[in-house]
C-alpha cells in the first residue's frame, strides 16, 4: 500500500491491553494495521502491558518487558511497556490488572510523549479492556491530540448480558447494578465526545449514530488467510467411488473450532448437539482447540455427556490450516445476546477466506453475511436441535456441501488487510489535516473512513430493533444452488 499523502509524517499513539507477541484478534488486527500505517507515513507508538494473555502471567522475564522500557516492534513501531498485575480468569482479578495497566499508561504516556518532538497527533484507545479507553482519553486531552475510540465489540452494551457487575445477594446486587449503570453511561458519554469512533461492523456503527455519536468510521477486522486445499477423504479411492462421492457414509462428519472458549462463544451448544447427533445414531467428530474462561465448563460437559468432542490447546497458524483441511465444516459460534448481533467475529472472515464450509451459530449481521455470500449454513444461537438436524442432514446426504467462492471474494474486497489499512490512513489524514485530506480524496475518490452518514436525530420514539436472521442451510450436494444462494430450511 503506497503512501496516501505527501505531507510530513504523522504520529499515532495506540493504547491497548493486548499486543504482540501475544496471539488473538486484537493483536492480529494491529499487527496488520501497523506496517501499513508506517508505510503510509504514520509513525506508530504503542503503550501496552508486557505479554501476559491469556494465562495472566508474564511470558518471559526479558529486559524489554519491564515497565517504562522502550523497544522496537517487528514493523519498526515504538513499544512502551506499562505495569501490569498477574491475574486469574476471574472478572475481579482481570479488572484489577486492566486498571493497573491503565494508570501506568497515563503516567508513562505523559512522561514520554509530552515533548513536542514526541507528541502524538492521534491517540487511539482500543477496547477491550475498557480502562484502556479512559487512559487513552486522558493522555489525548492532556497532550492536545485527537482522540479515537476503537470499539472491537459492542461495549458498553455487552456489560449486562455478559453478567458483569452481577450478584445474587440483594445489597451487593444493588451496588453492582448501580456500578453497571455508571459504566454504561460513562462509556457512552466518552464515545460521544471522541473525535472519532471506529467500529468493525456497519450494524454497530448505525447503533452509535442513532445514539448521537458524531463521527463513526467502519474499519472491519481483516484476515490474511489463503484458501485451504483438501485432498480426498479416502486417498486410495477413485473419484467415482462411493467413498469419494459420499465420504460421510464411511466416516464421521468432521467439525472444527479454533479460537476463544468463553461465555460469548456458547460452545456448550456445540457439545450438546454433537452428543444428540451421536444419540440419533449419526457419526460426528468435533475438535475444539483454544483456551478461555469457559474451558473448564466445556470440558466438564464433554465428560458428562460423553460427547464425541476432543479439546486441544491453542495451535499455531499453520496448524490451524491443517485443522481446517481435516474438517468438513468449521464452526463460528456466538451466544444469543442482542449486542452480539451487531458484531461479526473475526474468525468468520478467516473461515470465509479459507474456502471451508462454515457452520455459523450466529444472528444479525454475521448471519446475513454468511447467508448472502453462500459461506455456509446458519443456525440460530443456542439451537441444539437445529444444529444437530443440520449436521444430520449432511450425514444422511453422504457429504457436506461446498462453500460458495463468493464468500472468499467478499473477504478480498471488504476485509483485505491492505484495504483496511488504507481506511485507517484515511481516518488519520482526516483527523490531522482535513483540508489537505479532502483535496487528496477528490483525486482518489470518496473516503470510506469519514463519509459515513451523519447521526440521525434520535427522539424519544427511536428504538434499535433486533435483527434476527432465519435459519438457513446450504443445499445438499446432489442439488447445487447458484453461487451464493441459500435454500431456507423450515423453522422448527
Amino acid at each position: 500500500m503506497s503512501s496516501t499523502t505527501t505531507r510530513s509524517r504523522r504520529h499515532l499513539l495506540l493504547v491497548t491491553h493486548h499486543y504482540a507477541p501475544e496471539h488473538g484478534a486484537p493483536q492480529r488486527r494491529w499487527g496488520s494495521l501497523t506496517p501499513r500505517l508506517i508505510e503510509a507515513g504514520v509513525d506508530v507508538s504503542v503503550l501496552t502491558p508486557p505479554p501476559h494473555y491469556p494465562s495472566g502471567r508474564l511470558f518471559a522475564d526479558l529486559p524489554e518487558y519491564r515497565p517504562g522500557r522502550v523497544s522496537r516492534g517487528v514493523h519498526g513501531e515504538r513499544i512502551v511497556r506499562t505495569r501490569f498485575r498477574e491475574h486469574t480468569n476471574r472478572l475481579r482479578s482481570r479488572s484489577v490488572d486492566q486498571a493497573v495497566a491503565a494508570w501506568s499508561t497515563v503516567v508513562l504516556g505523559l512522561r514520554l510523549f509530552r515533548h513536542p518532538t514526541r507528541r502524538p497527533d492521534v491517540v487511539v484507545g482500543t477496547v477491550p479492556g475498557i480502562p484502556s479507553m479512559f487512559a487513552a482519553w486522558i493522555v489525548a486531552r492532556l497532550l492536545r491530540a485527537r482522540f479515537v475510540v476503537e470499539m472491537r465489540d459492542a461495549w458498553p452494551d455487552l456489560i449486562e448480558p455478559a453478567g458483569l457487575f452481577r450478584a445474587r445477594r440483594s445489597l451487593k446486587a444493588r451496588v453492582l447494578g448501580a456500578a453497571r449503570a455508571v459504566v454504561h453511561r460513562t462509556v457512552s458519554r466518552l464515545q460521544s465526545r471522541a473525535d472519532a469512533v471506529v467500529t468493525t461492523t456497519e450494524t454497530f456503527a448505525d447503533v452509535l449514530r442513532v445514539r448521537g455519536v458524531r463521527r463513526v468510521a467502519v474499519v472491519r477486522n481483516g484476515t490474511s488467510f489463503d484458501p485451504v486445499r483438501t485432498g480426498s477423504a479416502e486417498p486410495t479411492a477413485s473419484p467415482e467411488s462411493p467413498v469419494s462421492t459420499h465420504p460421510l457414509h464411511h466416516r464421521p462428519l468432521r467439525a472444527a473450532y479454533a479460537g476463544t472458549i468463553g461465555r460469548a462463544q456458547d460452545l456448550e451448544t456445540v457439545v450438546r448437539a454433537a452428543a444428540r447427533l451421536r444419540d440419533r445414531g449419526r457419526a460426528v467428530e468435533v475438535r475444539i482447540v483454544g483456551t478461555g474462561a469457559e474451558l473448564g465448563t466445556v470440558r466438564r460437559l464433554v465428560d458428562q455427556l460423553e460427547a464425541p468432542v476432543v479439546l486441544g490447546d491453542p495451535v499455531p497458524h499453520e496448524q490451524i490450516r491443517d485443522l481446517y483441511a481435516w474438517a468438513d465444516t468449521v464452526l463460528v459460534s456466538l451466544r444469543d445476546w442482542e449486542p452480539l448481533e451487531w458484531t461479526v467475529p473475526s474468525k468468520l472472515y478467516e473461515v470465509m477466506a479459507s474456502g471451508r464450509l462454515a457452520t455459523a451459530c450466529v444472528a444479525g449481521e454475521a448471519a446475513d453475511l454468511v447467508a448472502t455470500t453462500g459461506a455456509g449454513a446458519v443456525v440460530m444461537p443456542g439451537d441444539v436441535d437445529g444444529l444437530a438436524d443440520l449436521w444430520g442432514t449432511w450425514v444422511d446426504d453422504g457429504a457436506a456441501p461446498t462453500a460458495s467462492a463468493a464468500a472468499a471474494r467478499w473477504v478480498r474486497a471488504n476485509a483485505d488487510d491492505d484495504v483496511l489499512g488504507a481506511h485507517y490512513v484515511q481516518l488519520v489524514d482526516h483527523l490531522t489535516d482535513a483540508a489537505a485530506h479532502h483535496a487528496a480524496a477528490d483525486r482518489r475518490g470518496p473516503c470510506q473512513a469519514c463519509t459515513a452518514p451523519a447521526a440521525p436525530s434520535a427522539g424519544p420514539e427511536v428504538l434499535v430493533t433486533r435483527s434476527v436472521s432465519p435459519r438457513a442451510t446450504l443445499p445438499s450436494p446432489s442439488r447445487p444452488a447458484p453461487e451464493g444462494e441459500l435454500r431456507p430450511r423450515t423453522a422448527r
